[in-house]
């Protein structure tokens, strides 16, 4: 029996089973879920930002495999930060789901059409900045909650609109509630790195777990995300920076659109840049020196000094 750790949230449990089912089907042996709390979701009033750590929603999973109680974890690789975790390595990254946004309205409204003064709901500051370059006449209020929590302020008329990831919306499966949804493209709202893209981990030193995880790992999808994540991590950026990031595969090669914004989109800078397939992070470093120099280090600056000046405090 497979043991395949996870977080305790429907999205969370939808998206490991859809791990285990293809598990199982690949090595003819059964699966199980290890649902487990994580340090972000033990505190889901607290903005992510006012933690004094990094990988806030993997650490609880992480230690189930670390301590054996777990063959593997499933992650949403966006939340899994850039430095390697000692002990375990990404043993497959499966076949990887549309990375976009979306915006969700009880009308199916567009982001262009939403009326003066709208309130947006997002806690994320990548969304956050995209939105208020766009608009600055919608007000973005800060929304912290599971998928389902945050549709259902819309359904329920709280919040004009909030903005998700299709991923997301699509792995948790039909909601009962009168809402509608329109994806946000790339230039309108550019997605988290390796946004779409699950991680599975398992330890390092577990050869017959590498090997079954091995045959649900897509290739074209590890590669993409490997050069979103290079990204992130030449920016020196957490997964809650405003930073994006989108590599697409291309007959030749590979294409790397990134963005870095400050906080409320004043500045909002883009670049992109294409190499051959095996120069991921060489084609990373090329898209983060011309962020920086088109004014993102002044940008990561500012970032910087504003994590300082959040207070930590207690729970």
């Amino acid at each position: 029996m497979w043991r395949i750790a996870t977080r305790r949230s429907a999205l969370a449990r939808a998206q490991a089973q859809q791990v285990a089912d293809a598990l199982a089907a690949a090595t003819g042996r059964p699966a199980e879920l290890v649902a487990l709390s994580t340090t972000g979701d033990e505190h889901p009033d607290r903005a992510v930002e006012a933690f004094d750590a990094k990988g806030l929603f993997v650490d609880g999973v992480r230690r189930a495999v670390l301590d054996a109680h777990a063959d593997c974890a499933v992650h949403s690789y966006k939340d899994l930060p850039t430095a390697t975790a000692h002990g375990l390595v990404v043993a497959a990254v499966p076949r990887r789901e549309d990375p976009r946004d979306l915006l969700v309205t009880r009308g199916g409204v567009r982001l262009s059409t939403l009326r003066r003064g709208a309130t947006v709901g997002t806690s994320s500051a990548r969304r956050q900045a995209q939105v208020q370059r766009a608009r600055r006449d919608v007000i973005v209020q800060p929304l912290r909650g599971n998928l389902d929590t945050r549709l259902r302020r819309v359904a329920d008329g709280d919040l004009d609109a909030v903005v998700v990831a299709v991923a997301g919306v699509r792995r948790l499966g039909p909601v009962q509630l009168d809402v509608q949804a329109v994806a946000l493209e790339h230039g309108e709202c550019l997605h988290a790195p390796a946004q779409g893209a699950l991680a599975i981990e398992c330890r390092d030193d577990d050869p017959d777990t590498r090997a079954a995880l091995a045959l649900v790992d897509d290739h074209d999808a590890r590669l993409a995300v490997r050069a979103e994540r290079a990204l992130l991590a030449a920016l020196d950026g957490g997964c809650t920076a405003p930073i994006g990031a989108h590599a697409e595969l291309t007959a030749d090669g590979l294409e790397l659109l990134g963005m870095l914004a400050d906080p409320t989109g004043t500045t909002l800078l883009r670049a992109s840049h294409r190499a051959a397939r095996d120069a991921a992070d060489e084609l990373a470093a090329a898209v983060a020196d011309m962020l920086r120099d088109r004014g993102g280090d002044a940008v990561l600056t500012r970032l910087a000094a504003a994590r300082r000046r959040v207070p930590m405090g207690g729970p």
